[in-house]
């Protein structure tokens, strides 16, 4: 049995392995001689055990939406069901090199077809293009096929871009990186768009109008029909940022409200929770005005086989390598196809009810910026208790010593002292009530220990920050001791 073992297992017990023929490159004026170390690198040398105890402790040093409560509004950090990693860790999809030919693909181009089908379905659209790799990329696509339908009108004279001073920051960027000039619209007393001001700011030379409904103060647009017939009036489109459309699948599709692009964020509104920068998917939907512009390729179905067709003379040309993020198009394939119309009607519903409870409740201890009927969000005006020396972001770091993370803030701009809140529809009543309780602790520390905001937080792995000084002087390299 020794020798046996001994044979069976090269290299050890003293059996000799094989001598290898492996030639000896030596330095030469190609590459430099004083390039050759003189000694062994510095590396760490670590048992497994020990590295795996090390990235094992800096996981749990992380917070996501599988360790608690992810309130952060505007941005749907919502649970992720886990039959979407099983899907998409599958050979067949995950295995498969995006070049392959479409006979040889017809799986992925089936779910990106029968995805564009249920993603036009619930927008109210005709056609869409998956490629974009994110929201922000979705906005660049939809100004870009706004520009293209102008321009192949002869409407050269079409050079602004209607804004609301709420919209994601991203909106006016997108706007002008396709070369419109910005127009912003101020918002009235009760969250909507200021419909004096945009009377006048509408003319021949508006191409078109960004709106995010419900907006990112949580409310939706009361006036959204008239805008739409008068921009359509004056030949100018609507572009409907989709950030939100999680507050009302299946009650309303923007193309009934009379938008004519919009985007989806896939890693939003159908799971795939986006911390860290990504993964995102921001495919495009569009009206018939709109459909010639598309993206090249598109997938078109003949006869049960799905191929890719190049041949749109008027599309505004490829925006995304391959096929796009397949990865979080397939989680939101799953995750519809488990919901189903019902389904997503009911993520509706219980993300406007999980709001409306928590405004219900902090309404008692904290001042809410429009104190109206909200969708999926509510804003918090936190200026009384700045005035008592606890900010926002004392407050936002508070909650971290309880173990909840905190909801956006200072945004929207247009509301002072801003924490934007977005329960999600995923959250049990026993989540959202502590989240209430910890609110309230928070808020009897402002009256009668405000110095514990003031060095919050202190249950963090890393402790309060002095934020001017990294501001100002920042370490970007790892400095060794």
């Amino acid at each position: 049995m020794k020798l046996l073992f001994e044979k069976s297992v090269p290299g050890r017990r003293g059996v000799k392995l094989p001598d290898l023929d492996v030639p000896r490159v030596e330095p030469n004026e190609a590459w430099g001689a004083e390039l050759v170390r003189s000694e062994p690198p510095d590396l760490p040398e670590l048992s497994e055990v020990e590295t795996v105890r090390h990235f094992t402790e800096l996981s749990r040093r992380n917070y996501g939406v599988d360790n608690g409560f992810y309130p952060l509004g505007s941005c749907t950090m919502k649970y992720n069901p886990k039959i979407n990693e099983e899907a998409v860790s599958q050979y067949g999809f995950a295995g498969l090199h995006p070049l392959l030919d479409d006979e040889l693909a017809q799986g992925c181009l089936e779910v990106i077809h029968k995805l564009e089908k249920w993603l036009c379905e619930i927008a109210g659209m005709k056609r869409a293009t998956l490629q974009p790799a994110a929201g922000a990329h979705g906005e660049l696509t939809g100004n870009m096929l706004i520009k293209a339908y102008h321009r192949a009108k002869g409407n050269l004279h079409k050079k602004k871009m209607l804004i609301p001073d709420s919209a994601h920051g991203t909106n006016p960027a997108s706007a002008a990186l396709c070369g419109f000039e910005v127009v912003e619209l101020p918002s009235d007393e009760r969250g909507n768009v200021d419909m004096a001001r945009f009377r006048e700011a509408l003319g021949e030379d508006v191409a078109g109008i960004m709106l995010t409904n419900p907006s990112t103060l949580g409310l939706f647009e009361e006036n959204i029909l008239e805008i739409a017939e008068r921009l359509h009036e004056v030949d100018a489109l609507l572009y409907y940022d989709g950030a939100n459309l999680n507050a009302v699948m299946g009650y309303c599709r923007p193309g009934d409200m009379g938008f004519d692009v919009m985007h989806f964020n896939l890693h939003k509104t159908f799971s795939t929770p986006h911390g860290g920068g990504g993964p995102g998917s921001g495919p495009v939907a569009v009206n018939e005005k709109l459909e010639p512009f598309l993206p090249v390729p598109v997938v078109e179905e003949d006869g049960g086989r799905y191929r890719l067709d190049y041949d749109r003379p008027q599309s505004i040309g490829r925006i995304m390598p391959f096929h796009g993020n397949f990865g979080v198009m397939l989680k939101a394939f799953v995750y519809i196809f488990m919901l189903g119309g019902e389904g997503l009607k009911r993520v509706s519903e219980d993300a406007v009810l999980n709001a409306n409870y928590l405004m219900a409740r902090l309404k008692e201890r904290y001042r809410v910026a429009y104190d109206r009927v909200c969708m999926h969000e509510f804003v918090v005006s936190n200026t009384d208790k700045a005035e008592k020396g606890a900010p926002t972001l004392a407050i936002a770091k508070r909650l971290l010593d309880y173990g909840i993370h905190p909801p956006t803030v200072y945004f929207p701009l247009i509301v002072k002292e801003a924490l934007m809140i977005e329960p999600t529809e995923t959250e049990t009543k026993e989540t959202l009530d502590r989240f209430v309780e910890v609110m309230f602790r928070i808020a009897d520390e402002i009256e009668n220990s405000p110095e514990l905001l003031q060095e919050a937080p202190v249950n963090t792995p890393v402790r309060k920050l002095d934020e001017v000084r990294a501001s100002r002087r920042p370490v970007f390299r790892y400095r060794k001791g």
